[in-house]
């Protein structure tokens, strides 16, 4: 054959072209299905593209080996083309062109569709639906599931499609059963004129939205073409986003959709009239305005939001609820965003249509707006639904104003009681005075991105509203805050969420509100025996000893409350640490705590941890974790006491006890504590031994005397009374 023409070609000529190969080396079967045959697979990918260029689809190039001259192998490659996108023109012959015509191929359509599969010799390219290009894939048996070995991506055609598509289980399943011909179960015959009635409030609504774009471009529309214009926006976006103009004329609408035979009451019902209350005839809705259709998770148009360019009236007006719309529950540009979504794009909520506009030209196709409304809760379940990653985080777009922060923590509050697991958002403010519009205009995608790379977790955010402007200077102005943030957290209805927040809040509190450090003097270098600043209180050979009281002015610690604070820190250390509850559960076990309410955390940590630790069967460790053990203790009724206990009080005395320290620390730091409280605990049962003796001098009660006596000294030995704990 003749060297393939240029891909550059005009489309007449490549179409001329490709007729005439199919006249050639084509074929077109008695059940209508086309294919061409050539025996060099690069002339059939030049085929593919060419007929890609002129609008005709085509299926995947087989791969076959023949017996050719002499018996030898050669290969022969086949394409099908896709009939329903071919014009009966293209077949020269005139065989060709009537079993083209005639036929009716119920499997014509734009993607594989497995009808079963036996073994063959022929090669199919099979592409993976997760990384495209890669074709290491299988497909199983003949129950429509597949497997690829390249990046582990598997299951059946329903999750593909979720998965390819970004469609809901039952979206998916309606997609395939109507590409496979397969009737869904429907309704009652009452939902049929349900369903009927609403697609002819759909058909009225998009004869609107197509009246409204010819406006834009009519001369009556003129003042709204360079309102866009002066946005910034072109022809091809206008087209893309469907935006048109609705006059002045309250009646030019109304006599449009009469004459394409739609009813009056209907146009009232989709929010496109307005009856008076005196009875004259319905007028326009929007008047004047520059039009934004809005569309249904499927792209459909189902309302509309109208700018108005001069004369009186509210600046925005949108749609009232319809049987096709409910403002609270969708999103502009939503059917949009979840394609990107699915593409790994962020979802970001800004506040206007034209903000939306601007952030899909830049770039950022995820934009979604409320529909002159706050934020609602219908709506941020769609947020999250739109995101496929287990990690569902929405960016909530903000001015940098005080009018832009008052709307960002209403949008918060709406949020906060229906955070769980995984499901969370950050909250991002443009530099005052700008929104994404005018920031795009100004300084390019870049300037948003670094606006998105500094947004805030919901967790800095709650602590913003509840303390920016807030007086704190006194100890009753610190509890009100503390008390705004507890109640806050409360509303979050996820269990396991809420204890990390009540967590994370309580440890900002006692950040932000402990008292200064005291400064540290400068310690000269360690002596054994001697503390900083004093003579070593044991003998050290070449220096002076001390062997009686302190200096004047020297404060001992209550040993009441050194008491309290090491049995703290033994808490902290096990409950972040569950880990080494096996070596050191025991110890525990023995040592009574002065502090009932402690004493009562430390057996409910003990008995949730005996039984939990050690290994299953399988060898992995079956322990609870800190966050779980947290979890078991709050659902206890011990959430408070552990969220004082875990705080920076106790860590400002022990960092060995936070839980970002090493387990081999914390377990070098726990015993020095452990030995002081168990050596308090000796003092205190020898002190009963000593009672009982002198009420009776039996020898029972000498021998304990005696025991505990060197028990006292065994456990005191080596100790200071606070050498265990640092200064806070």
């Amino acid at each position: 054959m003749k060297a393939l023409p240029s891909l550059e070609e005009s489309d007449a000529y490549l179409l001329g072209f490709l007729a005439g190969y199919l006249a050639a080396d084509g074929h077109v079967a008695k059940d209508g299905t086309v294919m061409l045959h050539s025996a060099n697979r690069a002339h059939l990918e030049w085929v593919r593209a060419a007929a890609l260029r002129v609008g005709i689809a085509t299926y995947g190039i087989t791969t076959a080996i023949r017996k050719g001259l002499a018996a030898a192998d050669c290969e022969i490659s086949r394409i099908h083309f896709v009939t329903s996108t071919m014009n009966p023109a293209l077949f020269l012959g005139e065989t060709a062109r009537q079993r083209f015509e005639a036929a009716q191929k119920s499997f014509d359509r734009l993607r594989w569709v497995v009808v079963s599969v036996e073994e063959t010799d022929r090669e199919e390219e099979v592409y993976c639906a997760e990384v495209p290009g890669e074709h290491a894939f299988a497909i199983e048996d003949n129950i429509l599931t597949g497997n690829c070995f390249g990046c582990g991506a598997h299951g059946d055609i329903i999750g593909f499609v979720m998965r390819h598509d970004n469609l809901a289980f039952p979206e998916a399943v309606e997609a395939l059963a109507g590409e496979a011909g397969m009737p869904v179960p429907r309704p009652t015959e009452e939902d049929k004129q349900k369903y009927e009635r609403r697609k002819t409030l759909h058909d009225l609504v998009e004869q609107a939205a197509r009246w409204f774009e010819q406006q834009l471009y009519a001369p009556a529309g003129r003042a709204g073409l360079e309102y866009f214009q002066r946005r910034g926006l072109d022809t091809d976006i206008m087209a893309r986003f469907r935006l048109g103009f609705a006059p002045g004329d309250s009646g030019a609408l109304r006599q449009h959709l009469l004459k394409l035979n739609y009813a009056e009451e209907d146009m009232v019902t989709v929010g496109l009239l307005r009856r008076p209350d005196d009875g004259r005839t319905p007028y326009s809705f929007f008047r004047n305005r520059v039009i934004f259709p809005v569309t249904d998770r499927r792209g459909q148009v189902v309302a509309f939001g109208g700018r108005i360019l001069e004369g009186d009236g509210p600046k925005y007006v949108n749609t009232s609820d319809t049987p096709l719309f409910h403002k609270g529950t969708l999103l502009y540009g939503l059917s949009r965003a979840r394609q990107a979504a699915a593409d790994g794009k962020p979802v970001i909520v800004a506040e206007g249509y034209m903000d939306v506009i601007a952030l899909v030209r830049a770039g950022f196709e995820g934009a979604v707006a409320p529909l002159g409304t706050a934020l609602t809760e219908t709506q941020v379940q769609e947020l999250w639904k739109l995101i496929p990653d287990a990690e569902k985080v929405p960016f909530l777009c903000f001015d940098g104003d005080n009018a832009g922060r008052r709307a960002a923590w209403r949008a918060v509050e709406r949020i906060l009681p229906h955070l769980a697991p995984g499901q969370s958002a950050r909250v991002a403010f443009l530099p005052e005075g700008e929104d994404p519009d005018s920031l795009l205009r100004l300084h390019g995608p870049r300037a948003m991105q670094e606006v998105l790379g500094e947004a805030i977790p919901l967790s800095e955010a709650v602590w913003r509203m509840e303390t920016e402007g807030k007086p704190t200077g006194t100890p009753e102005s610190k509890a009100a805050v503390k008390a705004a943030l507890e109640a806050r957290v409360s509303t979050i209805a996820d269990r396991d969420v809420q204890v990390f927040y009540r967590t994370e809040m309580r440890r900002r509190v006692d950040e932000a509100f402990a008292p200064p450090p005291r400064p540290r003097p400068d310690r000269a270098p360690w002596v054994p025996g001697q503390r900083p600043g004093q003579p070593p209180r044991r003998h050290v050979p070449g220096m002076p000893g001390q062997r009686t009281a302190p200096p004047p002015g020297h404060r001992r610690r209550n040993p009441g409350n050194l008491a309290a604070a090491r049995e703290r820190v033994l808490l902290a250390v096990i409950i972040n640490h569950p880990e080494l509850f096996d070596e050191l559960g025991e110890s525990l076990g023995m040592l009574p705590f002065a502090d009932p309410a402690l004493d009562e955390l430390r057996r409910a940590v003990i008995e949730a941890l005996a039984g939990q630790t050690g290994n299953d069967s399988a060898g992995n460790d079956s322990g609870l974790d800190a966050a779980s053990l947290c979890r078991h203790l709050s659902s206890a009724g011990f959430d408070t006491i552990v969220g004082a206990l875990l705080s920076e009080s106790t860590y400002v005395h022990a960092g060995f006890a936070r839980p970002e320290a090493s387990a081999l620390d914390a377990k070098k730091g726990w015993w020095p504590t452990w030995r002081h409280l168990h050596h308090r605990q000796v003092m205190v049962d020898l002190t009963e031994a000593k009672a009982a003796l002198a009420r009776d001098n039996s020898e029972a009660n000498f021998a304990r005397v005696v025991a505990l006596q060197q028990e006292v000294i065994r456990s005191g030995m080596g100790m200071t009374d606070d050498e265990d704990l640092e200064d806070a």
